[in-house]
């Protein structure tokens, strides 16, 4: 992993993001099993996954700027000092 602060944290980020996505893709894939007695999903349920999956989904899209952003700044700084 990288040594730079910056970089380390959009990662962090990045995967912490990816983390959430898995765990909403998998509730949002088993709502229909949790409640078999009709068959359909609770509507606080899918609602509240589909909100925490577009908060993940934007965590992922941040972080990367981050890490695009500190890429960007280092190339900066190496053509400076070249």
């Amino acid at each position: 992993m990288s040594t730079i602060p910056a970089i380390n944290s959009g990662i962090q980020g990045i995967n912490k993001g990816m983390d959430g996505l898995k765990r909403n893709a998998h509730d949002t894939a088993t709502l229909n099993t949790q409640n078999y007695t009709t068959n359909i999903p609770d509507l606080k349920d899918v609602t509240a996954t589909l909100i925490d999956m577009k908060s993940n989904e934007l965590q992922v899209e941040m972080s990367a700027k981050v890490v695009k952003a500190a890429d960007e700044m280092i190339g900066t700084i190496i053509d400076i000092t070249a």
